[in-house]
């Protein structure tokens, strides 16, 4: 599927995934549906929170569930009736991704209008309520607007989309706010951080609490070449990108991002161009640029943070001129926040970083967090993250 493609069909299904259908309704596999009434999801989310999931598919030899719920492919159970069907958990309450495996073929759940769309794969979403609302949840309070935006990016040489959110009450408003840019992982789009990581709802609810101040969240396309929008650059393979001397990955985006999305934002929103009222942060792939990128241009970032960051190599190399002058990065640094899983596999690179960090008595959050590399983490770390924003 070509990013254009995937643009729009992520329009058509961007308010389905933040208003997910009822749980706790079964679907009636081959019963017939009313008029203008949607199919229901192949799941049940019970009041004990176990989770039944259901596939109907009589001509399958095997049916396996796949999920970040789940360790492993489980097997699924099949019935006389051809459907296939499995109870799973207690599920703690949250919003998690599934795949069925008919026949050794990923498929998502042809019945749940729920989708995470990614860059190279897609999965069904389905979420376990709590008492309580999560910080995530569709709630009844004022909400912003989540705007999709084309610029020409000289950088890339190409047209390429913004996912930009407004907060509330923005429209009527004068005075200028400040910006958070915000990264998707390297499975991602600009898509990712609305329909799946709920951005939006989860700004909504934290400007509605007073927990955070209202701010613009910019949310760009983090691959600076091969698929982009509407015009495609050829991907440069390592060798020859190193041969040619051509910039890394992440530095064609960092200038992407420096000379082209912020000019943009800056001319088309009421945004603050001060680095007190600039952040930058990302997850895995977006943290990483946020690294490379933030901590190479502390005069235009102040507050940064890297949520389950892909930190490679040596970081005393790779970052040897932030490390260089720990006096000077204090001074400029509001905020530089690290959060990772204690079970992800970029838990001890990023546990490494703090320990220089420590030896160097840079200011620095560290957060280790329960889990591994997955979305419900890094919602909460962007909760928990917004609210210590440009309050200093």
């Amino acid at each position: 599927m070509t990013k254009i493609l995937l643009a729009a069909f992520a329009l058509t299904t961007l308010l389905i995934a933040q208003a997910p259908p009822p749980a706790g309704t079964p679907n009636a596999p081959g019963a017939r549906r009313g008029r203008g009434i949607p199919p229901k999801p192949s799941y049940i989310v019970h009041p004990d929170r176990t989770v039944t999931f259901e596939l109907r598919a009589p001509d399958a030899s095997t049916v396996k569930l796949s999920g970040d719920f789940v360790q492993g492919p489980q097997d699924m159970k099949k019935a006389e009736d051809g459907t296939w069907s499995i109870t799973v958990g207690p599920v703690p309450p949250n919003v998690y991704n599934y795949r069925f495996t008919i026949d050794g073929v990923g498929n998502i759940d042809p019945m749940n209008p729920m989708v995470k769309l990614g860059d190279r794969s897609a999965d069904s979403m389905f979420e376990v309520p709590g008492d309580q609302p999560g910080t995530y949840d569709i709630q009844p309070v004022p909400h912003g607007t989540v705007h999709i935006n084309f610029y020409e990016s000289k950088t890339v040489g190409a047209l390429r989309s913004i996912l930009v959110y407004t907060p509330p009450g923005y429209e009527e408003g004068k005075g200028k706010l400040p910006v958070l840019y915000l990264l998707h992982g390297s499975g991602d789009t600009e898509f990712g951080w609305v329909t799946v990581g709920r951005a939006n709802l989860i700004l909504d609810n934290l400007i509605a609490a007073k927990k955070a101040k209202p701010m613009i969240v910019v949310m760009p396309y983090g691959r600076p070449a091969g698929d982009v929008m509407l015009v495609p650059a050829k991907p440069v393979a390592p060798q020859a990108q190193a041969a040619s001397g051509a910039p890394s990955p992440n530095v064609a985006f960092g200038k992407d991002l420096l000379e082209d999305v912020i000019p943009y934002v800056e001319k088309l929103y009421r945004v603050s161009a001060k680095a007190d009222d600039r952040a930058l942060a990302g997850l895995s792939m977006g943290g990483g640029q946020t690294l490379e990128i933030g901590l190479n241009h502390l005069d235009t970032f102040h507050y940064l943070g890297a949520f389950s960051a892909a930190i490679r190599g040596n970081v005393e190399e790779s970052y040897k001129d932030f490390l260089a002058d720990p006096e000077a990065a204090n001074k400029k640094l509001k905020l530089f926040y690290i959060a990772v899983g204690k079970t992800d596999s970029l838990f001890q690179p990023a546990q490494s970083f703090v320990e220089v960090l420590n030896q160097k008595h840079i200011k620095h959050a560290f957060v280790p967090s329960e889990e591994g590399h997955v979305w419900r983490n890094w919602r909460a770390y962007l909760a928990d993250f917004a609210p210590q924003l440009f309050t200093k």
